[in-house]
């Protein structure tokens, strides 16, 4: 469903065309396309109708007991250079490590497994609970789930968890404020009611400026492929009764 597609798709099928009048359509389409994906300001627009907007550190009351990060991009392993590499997603935990600093949270639950087909031993739970344990955090404050490859994985092995290790407590969701929406609705099918704080949201205040208006940006098909993963992930956890 990735904008990039639906361009590959039209600009095939006007080279393939035998009739030129449907060519030139799908030339004019594919460029309607184009420049509407990669509009700064629409995309922004778009993924601020989707986005959880941030909780901050003062609107959390008292201190909760676990702060449940949410795996998905955020580190891997260079085996070649034995290093761990930190991708987007890292103000995850980055986010999760500064609130269990300041002792808004008690402990952290890591759930995320590979989350990929090929490469099944990067376990990114795993991984970064290796390297908190290197940078001073008590490993008996890191629980881990190595397991979960989406959310409602993550959801259904956070709740086995709790119930071993911190029933009736109080819980802090971290994710992608773009992800929050399914994340919450997942926590709540499996019984476990957080207070959600959404940590790297794409989208900011409103800018004016001609750039962002008017000239084309690659970087907004990133938005789109995020967003429409999103929203069509909701839809379907629906259907199949996951949410």
């Amino acid at each position: 469903m990735s904008p990039l597609v639906w361009i590959i798709f039209l600009v095939i099928a006007a080279l393939f065309s035998r009739n030129p009048r449907k060519s030139k359509r799908y030339l004019a389409l594919t460029l309607i396309i184009c420049l509407f994906v990669s509009n700064n300001f629409l995309a922004d627009e778009f993924m601020r109708l989707w986005e959880v907007p941030i909780t901050t550190k003062e609107q959390l009351k008292g201190t909760y007991d676990l702060g449940i990060i949410l795996g998905g991009g955020m580190i891997q392993h260079d085996k070649e250079n034995d290093r761990l590499i930190f991708r987007a997603n890292t103000d995850r935990f980055l986010q999760a490590l500064e609130l269990y600093k300041e002792g808004k949270i008690k402990k952290m639950l890591i759930s995320g497994g590979a989350g990929h087909l090929i490469y099944r031993d990067m376990l990114e739970a795993a991984l970064l609970k290796t390297y908190l344990v290197k940078i001073g955090i008590p490993a008996q404050d890191i629980l881990v789930d190595s397991t979960s490859d989406n959310t409602r994985q993550n959801a259904i092995n956070s709740a086995k968890i709790i119930a071993q290790n911190c029933p009736n407590g109080r819980y802090l969701l971290i994710t992608s404020s773009c992800h929050m929406r399914r994340s919450v609705a997942c926590f709540v099918k499996a019984g476990i009611f957080v207070t959600p704080f959404p940590t790297n949201k794409y989208t900011g205040r409103r800018v004016y400026s001609v750039q962002h208006l008017f000239i084309p940006d690659v970087r907004s098909l990133l938005f789109y492929d995020t967003l429409i993963h999103e929203i069509l992930g909701y839809v379907v956890y629906k259907i199949v009764g996951y949410i």
